[in-house]
């Protein structure tokens, strides 16, 4: 993902962001401009996707870190209780064995006396210190677990400071096409047509899928703002994430993780509420409304619309 980043790094550096460089060219009418805002967008959009993954990927670890502390704090106190429950008999047994099997014979008024006393000690012995070993075994590998999350949360934290490098160039060349659509469209152009072509949903149905692509629905006109997920403003995975944890459905705020977490359905079968995922490498998500449309959170400028399916180049649908 690294080597990826800085590819994007050295596109950027390089110009291939560029369109409209050339010196003394006509302005590009508002069409144009809206044309190559997208093409600029499909590059730009798999980057904010990996973005998305490590985020998604560093909240989730600080939540299994703190867990895993929450767990370990209860089983720390077992420990020492059941080390200051030990009786004197046994702690002599751990200490000096030898010296108490001769004080419970020399106390004894009996062989048998003896034999029961030794049988004590040792029967005390064993069993206290089965129940720390396997106390204390949980510790250690509660302690274990912990290392691991920490350093991973350690290498994600790295890597989420590497993509807020990133962030700043691909914002700066984003700030830098948007831009220019004031000059382009100057005196009515508009960014991206009408946010709604049709009912949304187009079809209505029950169940959380209802409740879901209602929701969905309602966010039409609000801003993209990427790597948001609400309420206010969205990315693509924002949006269907957003939707589907109304409906009381919990998805990841990346479309690889949201293509793994939904059941596979054919474009034939699919219902309002289904994820749709466009382009080759998923990175892009819709919400289907119905009768061919979706509606989702394009790019920068475009607020939350709808779009008919066939704008984009369709890889498959999901049931969450």
């Amino acid at each position: 993902m690294r080597n990826g980043l800085a590819a994007v790094a050295v596109v950027v550096a390089l110009g291939v962001f560029t369109p409209f460089a050339s010196p003394a060219l006509a302005v590009p009418s508002p069409a144009e401009v809206e044309k190559q805002l997208d093409q600029a967008w499909e590059k730009l959009e798999p980057v904010i996707e990996q973005y998305n993954k490590v985020h998604s990927e560093l909240l989730a670890n600080q939540r299994k870190s703190k867990e895993l502390r929450e767990r370990l704090e209860p089983v720390q106190l077992r420990v020492e209780m059941s080390l200051g429950q030990i009786g004197d008999m046994a702690a002599r047994q751990y200490r000096i064995p030898r010296a108490s099997a001769v004080n419970a014979v020399l106390a004894s008024k009996s062989p048998e006396m003896a034999t029961d006393r030794l049988a004590l000690l040792n029967y005390v012995a064993r069993s206290d210190a089965a129940k720390i070993a396997d106390v204390v075994k949980l510790r250690d590998d509660l302690v274990a677990q912990r290392a691991q999350v920490e350093a991973l949360v350690v290498k994600q934290k790295r890597l989420d400071a590497e993509l807020v490098q990133r962030r700043k160039v691909i914002q700066a060349e984003v700030d830098r096409l948007e831009g220019l659509r004031p000059r382009a469209a100057a005196g009515g152009g508009s960014s991206g047509g009408s946010l709604r072509i049709g009912a949304c949903p187009a079809v209505n149905i029950g169940g959380a899928a209802g409740t879901a692509v209602r929701t969905a629905c309602a966010q039409i006109g609000k801003p993209y703002v990427w790597g948001a997920g609400g309420p206010s403003s969205f990315d693509c995975s924002g949006l269907t994430q957003y939707a589907w944890k109304a409906a009381g459905v919990s998805l990841t705020h990346f479309t690889g993780a949201q293509w793994r977490e939904g059941t596979s359905i054919a474009r034939a079968d699919l219902r309002p509420g289904d994820l749709v995922f466009f382009y080759s490498d998923l990175h892009h998500v819709g919400m289907y409304v119905g009768n061919g449309l979706i509606v989702h959170a394009s790019r920068a400028g475009v607020p939350v619309k709808m779009a008919r399916m066939d704008t984009m180049p369709y890889m498959g649908g999901r049931r969450p």
